[in-house]
């Protein structure tokens, strides 16, 4: 019946996931059409608005903030429980957290146009949500007794990495150092979001590919998670060693080397998965995607940085990073969450036609962002069209998701 079977918001609260999936898919899309919307602007398609915050500041922390933390949340209180076999917490009681990220963020979206201060104020309450649900989490490890707590104990601790970029860009935005706010929301991509995903992946990937019983389902090799972990940190700390070592050839190339070294590290894993598992199920071409696209971040990161000190001048700025982000931690949200998404809503073929379309415009997005930094490209057309085809595959997955989340799971597997 329709009372039963329609969108209620009484259903949010039937799931962590649910609710911090649907907060995160809200942010995600209206921040895709905010920067399409910047983008149009700068091409002079439609009036540019006037703004109190730099919208590159605005648009860095938006993609490293603004949704990812939010499907941590849901994700990690859903299944960190069973990882550490305690009780779960409600969502009711995980509500204050959850929303306060949420809101958080479109004021910071709001305040970006209206006034720094409100901007400030956004940022801080995004701030205290993610700490509030990082202490929460926190609990859930000490009160564990399992003796395999290494993967949530990582992860909580780069989330309270994440906690303390966060206020500090709010700090430094309030002290007008937005430079300083930058690099604190690259710390934070690197440090936070980076591991958070890294680590997540190495415990749950392998139970959406191997079979059961298995050691691949036990968390595989550890010195994977100790590699993507290092380098992610690794990073995290370049971000504040590149100024005041901008001269020191030693560095770039110690630096270069570290980082090729790394991707290329990845790029062999990668291809040898391919030789040694079938890539006909699209959620593992999905995942063997997205960690082609870090590889190739991680090798564009040390060949760029190399050559940009060698020739005194930047190359391919930005490329590294996008490659890296949008298209390597893209890629694996767009799986990970649309697996998890279609398992709790009981749709048996989680990566269906509609899914797959939506994941390779997410590849052009990408491609045409990368593109973008090549030298005697139309880079402004290529940017907008990047943002556009970003903010159409956010849109398409949040209505085709996110509506699912308000409903009964019996509703969603008839859908």
């Amino acid at each position: 019946m329709p009372a039963t079977n329609g969108w209620r918001w009484r259903h949010l609260l039937d799931s962590p996931h649910r609710l911090g999936f649907f907060l995160a898919m809200l942010v995600l899309g209206v921040s895709g059409l905010w920067w399409a919307g910047v983008q149009l602007a700068r091409s002079g398609f439609v009036p540019a608005v006037p703004m109190a915050v730099s919208p590159s500041l605005v648009h860095a922390a938006l993609m490293t903030f603004g949704f990812f933390p939010l499907f941590f949340c849901g994700f990690l209180f859903t299944a960190g429980p069973r990882w550490l076999h305690v009780r779960a917490p409600t969502t009711r009681e995980l509500m204050p957290a959850l929303l306060a990220q949420g809101a958080g963020w479109l004021i910071w979206l709001v305040g970006s146009h209206v006034h720094v201060l409100l901007a400030v104020a956004g940022l801080a309450l995004a701030a205290a949500g993610l700490l509030r649900a990082a202490v929460r989490f926190w609990r859930l490890i000490h009160a564990s007794s399992d003796t395999d707590r290494v993967h949530p104990t990582v992860i909580a601790g780069a989330l309270a990495l994440g906690c303390a970029c966060i206020a500090s860009t709010a700090v430094a935005l309030a002290l007008g150092a937005d430079m300083l706010a930058r690099l604190f929301v690259l710390t934070g991509l690197w440090g936070c979001v980076a591991v958070v995903f890294v680590t997540a992946g190495h415990r749950m990937i392998p139970f959406f590919t191997a079979p059961p019983g298995t050691v691949l389902e036990r968390g595989g090799d550890w010195w994977q998670l100790a590699l993507l972990v290092g380098i992610s940190l690794f990073e995290a700390v370049c971000v504040w060693l590149a100024d005041p070592l901008a001269g020191v050839g030693a560095w770039h190339v110690a630096r270069g080397v570290i980082e090729m070294a790394t991707g290329s590290v990845l790029l062999w894993g990668a291809v040898a998965w391919t030789f040694a598992r079938s890539l006909r199920n699209r959620l593992l071409r999905m995942l063997h995607t997205g960690m082609l696209w870090i590889a190739l971040g991680l090798l564009l990161q040390g060949v760029t940085g190399v050559l940009a000190w060698r020739l005194g001048s930047p190359v391919l700025p930005l490329a590294p990073l996008h490659a890296f982000a949008m298209g390597g931690l893209g890629s694996v949200m767009l799986a990970m969450i649309t697996r998890v998404s279609a398992g709790h809503a009981g749709i048996p073929v989680a990566v269906d036609h509609v899914v797959w379309a939506l994941f390779w415009l997410l590849q052009l997005a990408t491609a045409l962002r990368v593109a973008a930094t090549v030298p005697g490209t139309p880079a402004q057309a290529l940017l907008t069209a990047a943002a556009l085809v970003w903010a159409g595959v956010a849109i398409a997955w949040a209505l085709r998701y996110g509506s699912g989340y308000g409903r009964p799971p019996a509703t969603a597997r008839r859908r």
